[in-house]
């Protein structure tokens, strides 16, 4: 990796924000890209999942907010990026990932000190704000803060053209997807399960009993779960015995478990863009999706536990993903696009 010192000099520097591991793998391609473009950045971590990010992602972070784990940590880290004192590095630009409430503490922060936002995965949305809560609100709020909307897809792009934001609005695709290139898939007997979302905690035992019974009716397939560290999904995991129990997974390891599995069971928003990459179908147990490209072909929504033997049925039946529909998440290369919308700012 390029000197830390080096790599902020010059005009024009770039602070890059992210606190979850979600937010750190999506923005690794642009932290890339930047200096092989000779871009100069720098990287404010707001330190959510510390325990979880790999040892390399601390070592590209500038400006580490530690924060202590508490009921009020979100309500902390908003205060202190208000902070009149919090140092921006002088950076001409901020750049923020996705939807999470740092992200938007870090957008109007930087919007309170007149710094122009450049707001990654941009326009996605479900325009109900208890679903997702609170991420809905925030990316909205950031769209309402931002110079720069990079969007994922087209469907995420209309969705800004209509709202008629302020500043210039541009379809790069998922920069998760950049991490993706490369990796060779098949299909196996093995279906991948993973679930944490907030707004599943109050229905696990529904959700899990079901899984356990799926496991049960269909034992030519190999179920894996594939844990989580939240103790709402810990405490639940005793109700799977015919489903396989694997322990929470780095980045690397847990796609190559996608890249050969039959189709995944899962309430993850970036799985959706991982699986559709990869082409594997993927059951989405939500209510909504702010990722509604690719619905009805490379995912199917599930809201209610009782819905999900039938979809598991159809999906083990109609796995393969023709081979004309392309990925609607991106190809790849997002990372040079959003460079070249860099290298183009005034």
């Amino acid at each position: 990796m390029e000197n830390r010192l080096e790599r902020g000099k010059g005009n024009k520097m770039i602070l890059i924000s992210f606190g979850t591991r979600p937010e750190y793998i999506k923005l690794k391609p642009v932290m890339d890209a930047c200096p092989q473009h000779g871009k100069p950045y720098k990287v404010l971590y707001t330190g959510q999942h510390l325990d979880l990010l790999p040892q390399e992602a601390i070592s590209y972070v500038d400006i580490h907010l530690e924060i202590k784990n508490g009921p009020n940590r979100l309500d902390s880290i908003v205060a202190s990026l208000m902070n009149q004192d919090m140092t921006f590095f002088d950076a001409s630009r901020v750049m923020v990932q996705g939807d999470t409430t740092s992200a938007f503490a870090v957008a109007l922060a930087a919007f309170h000190r007149k710094i122009p936002v450049i707001h990654l995965e941009a326009g996605l949305r479900t325009y109900d704000n208890d679903n997702p809560y609170p991420e809905e609100f925030n990316r909205q709020a950031i769209s309402r803060l931002a110079a720069v909307h990079l969007c994922p897809s087209q469907m995420d792009y209309n969705n800004l053209i209509t709202e008629k934001v302020q500043g210039s609005v541009h379809v790069v695709g998922n920069t998760v997807l950049d991490n993706l290139l490369g990796v060779e898939t098949s299909y196996t007997n093995k279906v991948l399960i993973t679930m944490h979302r907030r707004e599943n905690h109050a229905n696990l035992d529904k959700w899990f009993t079901v899984f356990e019974k799926i496991a049960v009716n269909n034992p030519e397939l190999n179920f894996q779960f594939i844990s989580h560290p939240n103790p709402n999904v810990q405490k639940h995991l005793h109700l799977l015995n015919k489903v396989y129990i694997n322990k929470p997974m780095v980045h690397g390891d847990f796609i190559n478990f996608l890249a050969d599995c039959k189709f995944l069971i899962t309430d993850s928003g970036g799985l959706q863009e991982e699986s559709s990459f990869l082409r594997k179908k993927s059951i989405v147990c939500r209510h909504k999706t702010e990722r509604n490209a690719g619905l009805g072909t490379f995912a199917s929504l599930c809201h209610h536990p009782e819905d999900l033997e039938r979809l598991v049925e159809d999906a083990n039946e109609n796995y393969i993903i023709p081979s004309d529909l392309p990925c609607p998440y991106g190809d790849g290369h997002a990372a040079d696009k959003i460079y070249k919308i860099l290298k183009d700012l005034s």
